[in-house]
């Protein structure tokens, strides 16, 4: 990895090939389009497949609403009971779409199914015919990290043989300026270790337009021209060769199809959050994307990355417009990749997801707060889906996609309205007089009836909906003798899905808190913003997670004195719930640190296949992270302004300089010139200039000469 941090490699080579412009228009979601054909591509029986999942959830949510009405009155009915009683059937009707969905993936993972468009698990690799792109969007990220996963991409696909067929993009919307200078470094050494010169290319926005959609919007309309297929990236993505040959051979074999999804295993979690976030992933996952690939079939989603996409179909088709009203809610849409896909369904395109295939790696945020800082941005982008919903000529599936992409969301308010009407009934009926006799003349009493009896097994029966997947998950693991003996064995997997089941319903009623406060937030106008994601798991301070959610143990504690004053058996039936909230701040710290986690592996627990035998690619990337290292702040700079070759590079990579009287006034870059006009040395004015002024100055030939006359 150290070819891919030290400085002096020259621009050998251009850093972009020439431009292939695709037009990429607005999308109107007005307009009535044509009727969109049915994919050729669309699964025999795939009427029957949703009916039985759609309808099989209707029929369970009609029957544990029946039961929940006879729980709270048998007799009559109240407003606070009608409230409890819609509340749950939305709610239960969430779990139970969940459930029969997992049945169809149990199905689905009993057969070794889950792949569909002719693409082998394993043998001969297809013979590749065009040019595929492979985009990686980057946004403040540690070009270490950024570089090694790719340098790793790059030798697995050389070691297919088809390397020839695959180009490279780094497309940074980087913002910190020693981010961006390392990025480029790293790109010039990646290419020298490689040789890969005329294979892979950088390019650095200014402006972050439309973040990560606008991105790859830019990408398409200046290059989408010269590649048929792109290959969508995150930064923490890894991928294997073969499985990149194989989805880019099935999308040259099917022309009607514009994307086809992996599943991306998360891996190298590390904190005994991350840990258990890919332990669920890894044995749950497959479980519930087998089950809604099953049943969506050629009307599936998009997760924005580790995914083949026809760059004709998303030009033509996915042209995102921005919504109406003032941010959160309208602007440019934060989670496009949901929108993307059925808009591109909406134009006849099939979108395919093929969770059987292996070889799609991702990582985790290493804690809640960090979870929490990410879905607060999708949070954002998902209710802004509520803006795309009546949008004209959109698939029911689509539509259904961008429904559930909200409810993921809502159903945390809904939970937690949901849990308060609940101690409210029962601080009714403790402390309210009951109202036996109406207005209305009767022979007999309104005796106001809570079944406990009934309400117990109401409550066992959703609780079994709601465990059920993970049950289905882990007998399909122990039906596959690969994947059992990767997990730790029979033992070992129940007890790692006993603790992930325990330690996550601790979790849970925190992490509906935070997603409620979430959800409000946003509704009250407040932007989620744009931050760089935190990978590498190291110890949050205490008091830092104390000013984080000591709000949550005192409402965790509130919560069980009111619980306690109705009545014992309520405090009893409420007690998971108080628990996790009353342990916030220490549940928080220790699945935020290593030890536990690190511990844990040790023995065996929460363990994963690809720990057990670490995929070639996989293997190599985690090598070249732990071998990599970024600048200290400020070094950059001076590594730039000692390095001839280095400075010419940069100089290259530059956009053309603005042309005063014909491009905009940049008051970033004004500011910056006079602020090195005052400064006398460059320690000076790495203590003068702002981040956004330095990005400014060395973004100009102008700002350059001056930096490099200064003493140093």
């Amino acid at each position: 990895m150290d070819a891919l941090t030290t400085p002096g490699p020259r621009l050998e080579a251009p850093a972009l090939p020439p431009e292939a412009p695709l037009a990429m228009p607005v999308q109107s979601l007005s307009d009535r389009p044509g009727r969109a054909p049915t994919p050729p591509t669309r699964p025999a029986m795939l009427a029957l497949r949703r009916l039985a999942v759609i309808g099989g959830a209707g029929l369970m949510t009609l029957f544990a609403g029946y039961e929940m009405y006879h729980v709270l009155n048998r007799n009559g009915a109240n407003t606070l009971g009608l409230a409890v009683l819609g509340l749950f059937v939305v709610l239960f009707a969430w779990i139970a779409l969940a459930f029969t969905s997992a049945l169809g993936g149990f199905g689905v993972l009993l057969a070794r199914g889950g792949l569909g468009l002719g693409i082998a698990r394993d043998g001969p690799l297809p013979e590749l015919s065009v040019r595929t792109a492979l985009l990686l969007p980057t946004y403040n990220e540690s070009p270490s990290r950024v570089m090694a996963g790719l340098l790793a991409i790059h030798e697995s696909l050389a070691a297919t043989g088809q390397l020839a067929a695959f180009d490279l993009f780094i497309l940074s919307d980087t913002t910190d300026p020693d981010l961006w200078l390392e990025e480029e470094a790293a790109f010039l050494s990646l290419r020298t270790a490689t040789g890969g010169h005329a294979r892979i290319f950088y390019r650095r926005r200014p402006k972050n337009t439309g973040r990560k959609a606008g991105n790859v919007g830019e990408w398409v309309r200046r290059w989408g021209g010269a590649y048929p297929q792109m290959i969508t990236l995150d930064a923490d993505s890894v991928m294997d060769g073969a499985t990149i040959v194989r989805i880019a051979s099935a999308m040259e074999r099917h022309p009607t199809v514009g994307l086809i999804q992996t599943l991306p295993v998360i891996v190298n979690g590390s904190t005994l959050f991350a840990r258990m976030q890919q332990f669920a992933g890894r044995v749950y996952g497959p479980l519930i994307a087998c089950g809604i690939a099953w049943w969506h079939g050629s009307e599936g989603n998009y997760w924005g990355h580790n995914a083949i996409i026809r760059t004709r179909a998303f030009a033509e088709q996915a042209g995102l417009p921005v919504l109406a009203g003032r941010r959160p809610v309208g602007g440019h849409i934060l989670s496009h990749d949901f929108v993307e896909a059925a808009l591109m369904r909406r134009g006849g395109w099939a979108i395919h997801m093929v969770p059987g295939l292996a070889g799609s790696y991702e990582e985790s945020p290493p804690s809640l707060t960090d979870i929490a800082i990410r879905d607060r941005r999708w949070c954002q982008g998902n209710l802004q889906h509520a803006g795309v919903l009546p949008a004209r000529g959109l698939h029911w599936v689509s539509r259904l996609h961008l429904l559930m992409g909200i409810g993921s969301y809502v159903t945390s308010p809904l939970w937690l309205v949901f849990l308060l009407c609940g101690i409210l009934i029962s601080l009714q009926s403790r402390f309210v007089r009951p109202e036996y006799f109406g207005a209305a003349k009767t022979l007999y009493p309104n005796w106001p009836v809570v079944d406990p009896v009934l309400a117990k097994w109401v409550f066992v029966g959703t609780m079994a909906v709601l465990l059920a997947p993970k049950l289905l998950a882990y007998v399909a693991l122990l039906c596959n003798p690969a994947d059992r003996r990767g997990a730790g064995g029979a033992v070992r997997a129940l007890l790692s899905l006993l603790l992930e089941t325990l330690i996550g319903g601790l979790i849970a009623p925190i992490a509906m808190l935070v997603q409620t406060g979430g959800v409000l937030s946003i509704l009250a106008g407040r932007d989620s913003g744009w931050n760089a994601q935190r990978r590498d798991g190291g110890r949050i301070p205490l008091a830092e997670i104390w000013l984080g959610y000591w709000r949550y143990t005192a409402f965790g504690l509130v919560l069980a004195g009111t619980a306690w004053a109705v009545s014992p058996a309520l405090f009893a039936w409420m007690s998971p719930v108080l628990l996790g909230l009353a342990l916030a701040v220490p549940l928080v710290s220790l699945t935020a640190g290593r030890g536990a986690g690190l511990a844990l592996r040790r023995l065996g627990l929460l363990r994963i296949p690809e720990e057990a035998v670490t995929p070639a690619v996989l293997a190599r990337a985690t090598a070249l992270q732990a071998a990599g290292r970024d600048l200290p702040p400020g070094r950059s700079l001076r590594r730039l302004l000692d390095d001839p070759a280095l400075m010419a590079a940069h100089r290259a990579m530059l956009p053309p300089e603005r042309v005063p009287g014909r491009d905009p006034f940049e008051p970033l870059l004004a500011l910056g010139l006079a602020k090195l006009d005052e400064a006398a040395t460059l320690d000076a004015v790495l203590a003068l200039l702002t981040l956004p002024e330095r990005a400014a100055v060395l973004g100009s030939g102008q700002g350059l000469d001056r930096l490099r006359a200064l003493p140093r």
